[in-house]
């Protein structure tokens, strides 16, 4: 059963989800991938380096992290550096020059707990992502 974090969590995503009209069912696991624009090529698959600019929000807008704010993108080789699973899921939906936002449920987040960051426990994550390259 879902304690009283993971129900808030729940209200907090659903009443985002009508405010913002979002239609799009989300995954299996509950990641929310709203395409903003289409790249080309091929989509970023496990192994590649993949460069990504994101800003990362709370719902309520507040913004924890920002590689646009600090002028340069984010690289990463796929499935090696560790990155929270949703960020990864939604990556490998992607090719170069996509964007997109993606709604992470804290079970694909950061989860109950993160000493290394101010996100507090089960807290929902807003990520908008452009790839910038895969190489």
């Amino acid at each position: 059963s879902l304690n009283a974090f993971q129900v808030e969590e729940e209200q907090t995503i659903n009443a985002y989800i009508q405010e913002n009209n979002i239609t799009i069912e989300p995954t299996n696991e509950g990641l929310y991938f709203i395409s903003e624009q289409e790249g080309s090529g091929e989509l970023a698959t496990e192994g590649k380096i993949v460069s990504v600019h994101y800003t990362g929000k709370f719902l309520d807008g507040t913004i924890f992290d920002s590689s646009v704010e600090r002028g340069e993108p984010m690289k990463f080789t796929l499935g090696q550096d560790p990155l929270i699973p949703g960020f990864t899921q939604a990556v490998q939906m992607m090719n170069k020059g996509a964007k997109a936002t993606i709604i992470i449920p804290s079970n694909l987040g950061y989860g109950q707990s993160n000493p290394n960051l101010p996100i507090p426990p089960f807290t929902p994550l807003l990520f908008e992502l452009e790839i910038i390259d895969i190489q």
